[in-house]
């Protein structure tokens, strides 16, 4: 897990439930590995998140020998959760980022960050791309980002799903991301992009929009499992953009 692996955009997995999967995720040099907490076909428990993190260590040790290295920032992803359900979590396993996936409010964040040393990710979950120009009506990006300033520490556009908030496997309508993407500049942090993405169209997304970062779960699963192969076609086109630019 050797740093020149890791791609200019930074690249976060998501959805794992197999150790045999984070091992591979984690030899092909993905920047966060995310974990499900919210409810979903997905969720997973603590006590496998702090497996998948000794496995990671492993990985880890092993390559010190080869130079620099790196391990995965672990994400756990959550839908509205209640302050004591972050910190059972945490008691269990120390995660690098909390990902925060409903309707979380500017105090919620600020709570997070002062209770948990963490950092905080946001998500706004958008309309489909196939949704009528009247469903998709949102307000401005900078409106939404602007009381969240300083209490986030990175902004996640996905696709709203009506059951789980996200994790659609729809995309949404990328025109918006340019304002989006300046917004989050302006406070300050990355944006990620996610929702339908592959390694089909990745490399469109990423030529066009240049986001500071992509997340994908269903777009490298086979029948609702991890496929390496796709995890490992996915890595590669995403890497030859960060080669060609």
């Amino acid at each position: 897990m050797r740093k020149d692996r890791t791609p200019a955009t930074a690249v976060k997995i998501c959805g794992f439930k197999e150790l045999e999967h984070v091992k591979q995720a984690a030899k092909l040099g993905i920047t966060q590995m995310g974990f499900i907490f919210a409810p979903s076909k997905r969720q997973v428990e603590a006590e496998f998140v702090r497996r998948a993190s000794l496995e990671l260590d492993q990985l880890v040790e092993q390559d010190a020998s080869q130079g620099e290295h790196t391990k995965p920032e672990l994400v756990g992803v959550f839908v509205n959760p209640a302050m004591d359900e972050l910190k059972q979590v945490m008691r269990e396993i120390q995660l690098d980022v909390i990902q925060l996936h409903g309707q979380e409010s500017p105090s919620f964040c600020q709570s997070c960050k002062t209770a948990f040393k963490a950092k905080v990710w946001k998500v706004f979950s958008l309309k489909r791309s196939e949704d009528s120009a009247e469903e998709q009506t949102e307000l401005r990006p900078i409106t939404v980002l602007k009381p969240y300033a300083g209490l986030i520490d990175a902004v996640l556009l996905d696709t709203h799903d009506p059951v789980y908030g996200g994790g659609s496997g729809k995309s949404f309508n990328w025109e918006i991301i340019p304002e989006w993407k300046e917004a989050a500049e302006q406070i300050g942090v990355p944006l990620y992009v996610a929702g339908g993405l592959d390694a089909e169209n990745v490399v469109e997304l990423l030529d066009t929009y240049a986001p500071h970062g992509v997340d994908i779960s269903s777009g490298v699963e086979s029948n609702g499992v991890k496929d390496n192969m796709k995890m490992t076609a996915f890595m590669e086109r995403v890497r030859s953009i960060a080669t060609s630019s």
